[in-house]
């Protein structure tokens, strides 16, 4: 897929490709924006310092193409009051 403003692939970042895959990784949600909800990829949770935190690690569900309507609805949900 191309660069668009649903899907970009930064190949000049030094942490290219940030997880393992067989397709280009899209880049538009270095950062998960799921982080904070129930988000439906494969992430684990870790004891540290007494906290539970979240692994995203193996989690490859924000950088696949194919996810970004799914994505933009869960954030949609989650930012309209009820």
């Amino acid at each position: 897929m191309e660069n668009s403003s649903r899907f970009f692939a930064n190949k000049a970042c030094e942490y290219y490709p940030c997880h393992s895959s067989d397709e280009d990784i899209n880049c538009l949600f270095c950062y998960c924006p799921l982080y904070h909800l129930d988000c439906p990829g494969s992430y684990s949770l870790l004891e540290k310092n007494g906290k539970t935190i979240k692994n995203c690690t193996n989690c490859t569900f924000p950088h696949e193409a194919d996810n970004y309507d799914l994505i933009m609805a869960l954030l949609r949900a989650d930012l309209l009051p009820g």
